[in-house]
């Protein structure tokens, strides 16, 4: 892997380790991280950690972690040009999270949107976890000197702690983080989803049809677009009376490129159906060369273990240079480093 080009701005992104990545995820954020590896120095990271706030089968989670990192890789991020690594691979993420756990007030982690949700949704699982989650996402930004964060709606309010966090550090210690901006990409789709066309695609929807997942089949994603929720309008038209055709539409322009008034003139007097199954078929082949890449790098794990090796080493020496900054400013004596 290249070493950091220190005159590129540093961005840290992340996702668990489901296995199950949407078209959302596809489209949303990983083609704009392959987009951004040139002009950044990219640490893209499986947040397993964050995984276990909510109970893992351990073979599941080995496996989902390993098609995660795969999937970044057949996306088209390049290992030689981003930091790929395994979060749990790298422990500073844990220690950090501790020291800024001290420094975050209960109020501010009873204020976060996505807690409320998680603690009426998961009552019986309201562990301290799911509480100071965004505690060591904060962690896992600061500890590489990140400039920008890609972030959605949802994960604001979390950026926004790590800002604050970092803030009230150095105001307290002494400059010693890189105070994170949010990062929204020039060119980002929204993907919607196909059975609720007001929401945001999740692959925790626990409909099968209102997600395609990247790994999904050609017959399974034309079932699902043939399934999406349309109107009764009849006419391809791109406005937000009609949302679940404008959904598709977003999708067909970000896999062709062409733009979202090409493509209502192109299917001017034809019905959905003509739009929906040509629609599929753009997915199908827009996925085919990420299936086809992520199948062939699951058959060849060595390759993806020198992958993770090698970018836990590079994050860890990153990571360890900010944590003994950290400590020493905290007052904690120098440990003796036993290799």
């Amino acid at each position: 892997m290249e070493g950091l080009q220190l005159d590129k701005k540093t961005i840290f992104s992340g996702m668990q380790p489901s296995g199950k990545l949407t078209l959302g995820n596809y489209l949303g954020a990983m083609k704009n991280w392959v987009a951004l590896q040139d002009e950044y120095n990219c640490y893209y990271c499986v947040v397993d950690l964050h995984a276990i706030t909510v109970p893992q089968v351990p073979k599941d989670l080995r496996k989902t972690t390993l098609d995660v990192l795969a999937q970044y890789i057949a996306s088209g991020i390049d290992p030689e040009k981003n930091t790929l690594f395994i979060q749990s691979h790298v422990p500073e993420h844990a220690e950090l999270s501790w020291v800024l756990n001290t420094m975050t007030y209960m109020g501010e982690l009873n204020r976060m949107t996505q807690f409320k949700e998680k603690s009426q949704k998961k009552a019986e699982n309201l562990n301290a976890g799911l509480f100071t989650y965004p505690v060591l996402m904060a962690a896992d930004i600061l500890l590489y000197s990140t400039d920008l964060v890609p972030v959605g709606e949802d994960q604001k309010q979390h950026l926004e702690l790590a800002r604050d966090l970092s803030q009230r550090f150095n105001s307290r210690y002494s400059d010693t983080f890189i105070v994170p901006e949010g990062f929204i990409p020039k060119e980002g789709a929204r993907i919607m989803s196909l059975q609720e066309p007001s929401q945001k695609m999740s692959k925790s929807d626990e409909n099968p049809n209102a997600t395609i997942l990247m790994l999904d089949s050609a017959d399974a994603i034309t079932n699902k677009i043939k399934r999406a929720v349309t109107d009764s309008i009849g006419i391809v038209a791109y406005n937000d009376e009609q949302k679940g055709i404008k959904n598709l539409i977003n999708i067909y322009s970000t896999f062709t490129g062409e733009s979202t008034e090409a493509i209502v003139s192109k299917y001017e007097g034809k019905g959905y159906g003509d739009f929906k199954r040509e629609t599929a078929e753009v997915i199908v082949e827009g996925l085919r060369p990420v299936r086809e890449k992520y199948e062939y790098l699951m058959e060849n794990k060595d390759y993806l273990e020198e992958i993770y090796a090698k970018g836990a080493a590079k994050a860890h020496n990153k990571a360890r240079k900010t944590l003994d900054k950290v400590y020493r400013k905290v007052g904690f004596v120098q440990a003796k480093r036993f290799e």
